[in-house]
């Protein structure tokens, strides 16, 4: 195998992702990050039995079961708190790989990071690119900070707002507002939350994923028309508001918030860049390819995706257009299963469809996602 030379534009889970699984297999990966202390922001994620076995396969997942939440099921509970029943996993993967799990964000970053150190990946910080330029096989990247590098392979991994994307995808379409807004409060874990809870039949979606032994999450999907904004110092109150027509844990929840409380609240936003999301040297992946929507609580479990087929794919072939080409084989209608599905599971809760025609949506979705990448 001919070392290449890379260049990962972003620093999240895609990213890192790509800049592990290529290190690993001997190219020499540079990977620049805008932000100069390297931070993520953002209260816990859920993460399924796929995303899982793309964790070990970057070797990370030991971690994430030290540090993080992983088991089976959902307990779903009425909106006044009482349990009703227990849905199963809907497939589990091979042994040693839970049904799924939950993670405080920089959690997950923490050890992501560590893992792209380890490789010996060369990190930049607060830098991205100014300039793209394809010359014959490679392409010409000029700097934010001026510096100009010659690399065989661009990796536009920088998020729902890429830059990379606007620079090779010039018209391609801008992200918009689902109708629904994900507010999002790191919480306390009391024991009797054993594994994701969800709470049905109020005015929202409403859950508790645990994310390690004595912390979790609450999420809620908010309906709105409009994309709304809401000031910091109203999250705890505007968030209270939401939860008031609740009882039992999640009433206690929403009295219990303070200005101290970490809440994130961020409207939805997503769209569908048709294939294929490279442009001779310059390849898309992530949130900057394909953004989704949390329904299917699958976002970085494509992004980690991405990065372990794009390496595996140039490990078959010496040609990147190769390579490229067989990778968005393997990735383009895995990737719009779920953002379309998770468009249209959000379509069926804002207009209120029964909860069944939500579940059995996301039931066949994660049996279509348990097959190998």
């Amino acid at each position: 195998m001919q070392k290449k030379r890379m260049l990962i534009v972003g620093g999240g889970i895609g990213g890192m992702a790509a800049a592990i699984a290529l290190s690993q297999s001997g190219h020499a990966v540079d990977l620049i990050e805008l932000d100069a202390q390297w931070r993520v922001y953002g209260a816990g994620i859920t993460i399924t039995g796929p995303t899982l076995r793309a964790f070990k396969s970057l070797g990370v997942l030991d971690a994430i079961r030290e540090q993080a939440y992983t088991g089976d099921g959902i307990q779903v509970c009425s909106i006044d708190g009482a349990r009703l029943a227990v849905l199963p996993t809907p497939v589990r993967l091979e042994d040693g790989i839970p049904g799924c799990g939950g993670i405080m964000r920089p959690v997950l970053h923490r050890i992501l990071s560590e893992r792209v150190l380890a490789a010996g990946v060369n990190v930049r910080l607060g830098v991205t690119v100014e300039k793209l330029t394809q010359v014959s096989s490679q392409v010409e990247v000029m700097m934010t900070d001026g510096r100009c590098a010659v690399y065989d392979l661009v990796i536009g991994a920088d998020g729902l707002f890429s830059r990379i994307r606007t620079l090779v995808f010039p018209d391609s379409p801008a992200p918009a507002y689902t109708g629904q807004s994900a507010w999002r409060v790191q919480l306390s874990r009391p024991p009797e939350i054993d594994r994701r809870h969800f709470f049905l039949g109020g005015p929202y979606k409403v859950g508790l994923t645990p994310v390690s032994s004595g912390q979790m999450y609450m999420f809620l999907l908010e309906n709105s028309a409009e994309k709304r904004r809401v000031p910091d110092e109203n999250l705890p109150d505007e968030l209270a508001r939401l939860t008031s027509s609740y009882g039992g844990i999640i009433s206690a929840i929403g009295k219990s918030l303070t200005a101290e409380s970490t809440i994130v609240h961020r409207p939805l936003e997503a769209f569908l860049l048709p294939g294929p999301w490279y442009v001779g040297r310059v390849l898309l992946i992530g949130d900057a390819a394909h953004p989704t929507t949390p329904q299917l609580a699958s976002g970085a479990g494509l992004a980690a995706e991405d990065g372990l087929v794009l390496a595996d794919e140039i490990a078959k072939s010496e040609q990147i257009d190769v390579a490229l080409a067989r990778y968005m084989s393997r990735r383009y209608e895995r990737c719009l299963l779920v953002v379309k599905n998770s468009l249209e599971i959000g379509r069926r809760e804002q207009a209120g469809r029964p909860i069944e025609e939500q579940t059995v949506l996301v039931e066949e979705s994660l049996k279509m996602l348990a097959n190998p990448i």
